[in-house]
């Protein structure tokens, strides 16, 4: 499991490509790789991947044809960088919501608006995946757990204070840039609910990862 509180920003060292099947090199910030053992769980940009070998800071991770095809890591190239976080220990503060490391859909940045001190982010996101998206609900975006802001349709936005453009990616996100997203698992059990019950005209979940 995960908090959605972002640890840092590491760099793709090497992506090697195989059939079915790519194998990532990222180097992580100094310090931030101490303890990890092979097995580990490590979300990158949200999606939950295993350590399968270290070299020092760098993580070694395998994903598969499926991974790469329901989330953006099969776009991933040496010297891009991307939001981390290590699962969480039983006592760690949760300072986000839970998250599970499973992508659920793909979002693309549709507008970035930059009023004094902050920075507002409009997505897009498939129409099946939009009747869980609530005003002041919870989302995970590239493995940040975030506040919704508005809603239009198939379409939210979020709001960004400077310590969060300064400690994830987001700080450098340009439009058109997709985007992993995880919905919040207690709304989408309370509207599947809810759907099941005849309350809902939702058509029910999508497949995920």
């Amino acid at each position: 499991m995960f908090t959605g509180i972002v640890q840092g920003i590491a760099v793709v060292e090497e992506v090697i490509a195989a059939t079915g099947l790519s194998t990532f090199a990222i180097s992580l910030p100094d310090n931030n790789a101490e303890g990890v053992s092979i097995g580990a769980s490590v979300a990158i940009n949200g999606t939950c991947l295993t350590v399968t070998r270290q070299a020092g800071n760098t993580l070694f991770f395998d994903a598969m044809h499926e991974t790469l095809k329901l989330t953006t890591l099969g776009s991933l190239e040496p010297g891009h960088t991307v939001n981390f976080e290590r699962a969480a220990r039983i006592g760690d503060e949760i300072g986000g919501h839970l998250l599970s490391g499973h992508i659920h859909a793909t979002a693309s940045v549709v507008e970035i608006l930059r009023p004094e001190n902050n920075v507002t982010l409009w997505f897009e996101v498939p129409n099946q995946w939009a009747g869980y998206i609530f005003p002041k609900g919870y989302i995970a975006i590239n493995g940040a757990s975030l506040t919704i802001g508005e809603v239009a349709g198939n379409r939210f936005n979020v709001h960004l204070i400077p310590e969060t453009l300064r400690a994830t990616t987001f700080g450098a996100i340009k439009e058109g840039v997709s985007v992993n997203i995880e919905i919040d698992s207690q709304t989408q059990t309370i509207v599947d609910t809810l759907a099941r019950l005849g309350y809902s005209s939702n058509d029910g979940p999508a497949p995920s990862l």
